[in-house]
């Protein structure tokens, strides 16, 4: 009988030991949850060589990074019907330094590079679903070639919806740069889209995701209220605003992928690489 008593109660601890480690695990996780940042560059079915612009090379192969605006247009009516709410990065940054908790459907869109498509095939369908987003213009080559963004487009969106940030003057990878070099493309790429739009420029994008602690504290001391960076791997709710990472959204994403990649975990288990 004392056998039989010491196995119940054995099979009973054993399953509260289960089930607060389930419960413990399921609270751990939910506060890994981080907003989703989407990446976009080309909204385009075109297979575009790599650009050039003023003389050199923009190095960009679009056939890697381009989406097409029909399968935009179902990955933005995916998240319109499945009931996301797409926030602004202004919304998310300042929710982020409040430790706001968001709700585990809100996403916020950005656009790499500035290219012209953006704003013949991705704009209309943005604004038809009032979705804002922002776009990360590389400076020295706004309206400099015909698949870029000119500065009346980008007037134009800045002014219906879709805020435009920094994504240095020329495209150049970072932490090869010298002090002067690295400070001149990220603050003079800030002065000459803010001359041009009338409006603060808040946000930055390193090309290529490439930063360094000095490239980061340069950032910063630009003025700049946050910085964005490409997959990184492990995400978590109180990462560094000069060191946020974004998810790249394919073309072949649909909606298993997209799902995946909105849960806000996609991220949390990934091998983080080195930011240089």
């Amino acid at each position: 009988m004392s056998k039989t008593i010491n196995i119940k109660r054995l099979l009973i601890a054993i399953s509260f030991i289960l089930a607060a480690a389930f419960i413990g695990s399921y609270i751990w996780i939910q506060n890994q949850y981080v907003v989703p940042i989407l990446m976009y560059h080309s909204i385009s079915s075109a297979d575009i060589k790599p650009l050039m612009v003023m003389g050199d090379p923009f190095k960009i192969k679009l056939r890697l990074n381009n989406v097409s605006p029909g399968s935009f247009e179902k990955q933005m009516g995916f998240l319109s019907k499945s009931g996301y709410k797409v926030i602004s990065l202004d919304e998310y940054v300042q929710g982020n330094k409040a430790k706001k908790k968001f709700s585990h459907k809100t996403v916020v869109i950005t656009f790499d590079d500035g290219y012209v498509d953006n704003y013949t095939n991705a704009f209309p369908i943005l604004k038809k679903y009032h979705f804002p987003a922002t776009i990360f213009l590389i400076s020295d080559y706004v309206g400099k070639n015909s698949a870029l963004l000119n500065w009346e487009q980008v007037k134009e969106m800045s002014s219906n919806g879709i805020a435009f940030g920094s994504h240095t003057r020329r495209h150049v990878y970072l932490p090869d740069q010298s002090r002067e070099q690295m400070k001149d493309e990220i603050m003079e790429s800030k002065h000459v889209i803010e001359e041009h739009l009338g409006k603060p420029v808040d946000y930055f994008a390193y090309p290529s995701g490439g930063f360094s602690e000095e490239v980061k504290a340069m950032t910063a001391l630009s003025g700049y209220k946050a910085a964005f960076t490409t997959n990184r791997g492990y995400d978590r709710y109180d990462i560094d605003l000069y060191e946020l990472s974004r998810i790249h959204v394919n073309n072949w994403d649909n909606g298993l992928t997209l799902t995946g990649k909105l849960s806000g975990f996609y991220n949390l288990f990934r091998e983080l690489r080195p930011s240089h």
